[in-house]
């Protein structure tokens, strides 16, 4: 397993990977809180893509996941009751393929994020999910991410959005792990 920056030559499988995850969505299979052909589309992928924090998780040659890395906070980050300050890093539209799920590719990026972030001297660690997407919430929670707030939002052209914000210090070692519904 590898986890790297992706190329121009990723963007057709992340790309796909979303479609796969909207089709499991559709089918009643997941719960994710997205929406086919508003987010995440291909152009989630070109603009990351761009900006230089699209990350792809790599094994035996395909692309099983993907994410965004970067100090970018979206609004409804502004104003949350942030239990940590200074330096931020933001894990984004974590995806990993449907047929790669249980294999732990998850804890697997997220334990990338956390040293990259550490790599650039980012200790606060920042990241959200729809309130709906139990299965992300569980894994994130389990991680040591805290869930500090529930903002109701218009989330990349998606309405009515309960947005759960989630933090976590990388020096901090007394963080408490919280779940909420």
């Amino acid at each position: 397993m590898n986890i790297r920056r992706g190329t121009v030559s990723d963007l057709s499988d992340v790309a796909g990977i979303y479609e796969e995850i909207h089709d499991v969505e559709e089918a009643g299979e997941a719960i994710i809180g997205w929406v086919r052909g508003v987010y995440p589309t291909r152009t989630t992928a070109e603009a990351a893509l761009q900006r230089g924090d699209l990350f792809v998780l790599e094994d035996e040659g395909i692309v099983r996941g993907a994410a965004l890395i970067n100090q970018l906070q979206i609004e409804p980050y502004l104003g949350a009751p942030w239990r940590y300050g200074g330096e931020v890093c933001v894990l984004h539209t974590l995806v990993i393929s449907p047929k790669a799920c249980g294999q732990g590719y998850g804890r697997a990026f997220i334990r990338f994020y956390e040293n990259y972030a550490a790599e650039h001297g980012w200790p606060e660690l920042r990241m959200d999910t729809n309130a709906r997407n139990l299965r992300a919430r569980r894994l994130y929670a389990g991680l040591g991410y805290r869930e500090i707030a529930v903002v109701p939002t218009v989330f990349n052209g998606i309405p009515e959005v309960r947005l759960v914000l989630l933090e976590k210090n990388l020096a901090d070692s007394s963080q408490q792990i919280s779940f909420t519904t």
